[in-house]
């Protein structure tokens, strides 16, 4: 498994290439699967999707709500071995 630094590093390469990085916002696992399978090599997260996904505004979906959720998450995510920008700040939170 990889250390925060470890996945910082590997994040900070896809930005330093020579060729654009697009970084996409799966709302869900569903989502996540789809666009992973699309080939993108990273995946970022989005608050206002997953709110829009639960029938919720943006900022309406709580500290813990959110936290649960990016468990549910990080089974596939975890299994996938797909990048995901999140996983980069969660810790601090």
């Amino acid at each position: 498994m990889l250390t925060q630094n470890e996945k910082g590093r590997a994040f900070r390469v896809l930005h330093q290439r020579d060729r654009a990085f697009i970084i996409p916002n799966p709302w869900d696992v569903g989502s996540a699967r789809i666009l992973a399978q699309l080939g993108f090599e990273a995946l970022a997260t989005t608050s206002m999707g997953y709110a829009f996904s639960k029938g919720r505004r943006d900022g309406k979906i709580t500290r813990d709500e959110t936290l649960a959720q990016r468990a549910r998450d990080r089974g596939y995510y975890g299994a996938s071995g797909e990048r995901r920008s999140g996983e980069l700040f969660w810790r601090r939170a």
